[in-house]
């Protein structure tokens, strides 16, 4: 997680109401240096960022689960929750404080990979283990060599479109062959929404699905179609909140892609280069980065092995 100055929704909204400032679910410099004064006041950097950390202390008194998997305070007392956002803040609020220990996967050390792997990216791994059976040292480490590679380092958690016309005509040069592509430089959401129209079960173009259900995640997961197969994982409603695929989901939704196009039975196969080889077609289409990709690969099967 990450909120920050542009962030917009629910998640906003719940932090702006804990700072009791107010809650129009849009983080501007106000809410920053709100954001900022909590923080020095609750012993963290104060950097004005809502990350994991500043997330998780500040609803940490909301709620936990008790060992029926019941929703208490800190005193272990029942909490009622009446209202749908109540009920949404204080699920947020769980999922993120009772993520699972690092050495939650039977076999593997995953602090290991602490200093070399974000620990926000180390904290989702047990939930893709669990339900996508990423969880041998080959399977993992050939997973997040690949998510990193595609995310730039674990930084891009959703599709860049910003291109120049110069840039639309080389990389989407079909879809622009009636219309000016001077006309949709520099503005992603007409870009994605001429690009990837009437495909991926997005509608048309005027519907604007293409821009909606972007590339979004480590392995960018797009089109509405994907969308929808992995709200099937998840309690929270993707289609109607698709941004949540690169603030909340960005790994489990690329374990979803992982798994869909069967890579575990690739790594499987084992630690060569050509394995890696195999599974950078699967999910680049060709062999980009190929050589970072078995850098990193290397160095993290080394880590986990």
């Amino acid at each position: 997680m990450l909120l920050k100055v542009g962030s917009r929704g629910d998640e906003v909204k719940a932090v702006q109401e804990n700072l009791g400032i107010g809650a129009d679910g849009v983080f501007g410099p106000g809410t920053s240096k709100a954001v900022k004064d909590w923080q020095a006041a609750h012993g963290l950097a104060a950097d004005g960022l809502v990350g994991d950390a500043t997330w998780s202390k500040m609803f940490a008194v909301i709620a936990a689960r008790d060992e029926n998997g019941n929703l208490v305070d800190d005193d272990g007392n029942p909490i009622e929750i009446d209202s749908a956002d109540d009920k949404q803040v204080v699920a947020a609020a769980v999922s993120t404080a009772a993520d699972p220990a690092v050495t939650s996967i039977p076999g593997l050390k995953l602090e290991k990979l602490k200093g070399h792997v974000p620990d926000a990216v180390i904290a989702q791994i047990p939930d893709c283990a669990a339900k996508f059976q990423i969880n041998t040292a080959l399977r993992l480490a050939h997973f997040i060599a690949q998510c990193g590679h595609e995310s730039a380092g674990f930084k891009a958690t959703q599709e860049n479109l910003n291109y120049s016309a110069d840039g639309l005509n080389k990389i989407f040069g079909k879809y622009f062959k009636t219309v000016n592509a001077a006309s949709y430089a520099r503005n992603p959401e007409k870009i994605a929404s001429r690009v990837y129209a009437s495909r991926m079960g997005n509608g048309d173009e005027a519907s604007k699905e293409g821009y909606r259900y972007r590339g979004r995640g480590y392995i960018q997961l797009t089109g509405k179609s994907n969308y929808a197969e992995f709200d099937k994982s998840v309690d929270d409603d993707i289609l109607s909140n698709p941004d949540l695929v690169a603030s909340k989901y960005a790994l489990l939704s690329a374990a979803w892609y992982w798994n869909s196009r069967s890579l575990n039975n690739s790594a499987d196969k084992g630690a060569s280069d050509a394995v890696v080889t195999e599974i950078t077609k699967k999910v680049n289409g060709g062999t980009i980065g190929l050589a970072d990709r078995i850098k990193h690969f290397k160095e993290y099967y080394a880590l986990l092995a």
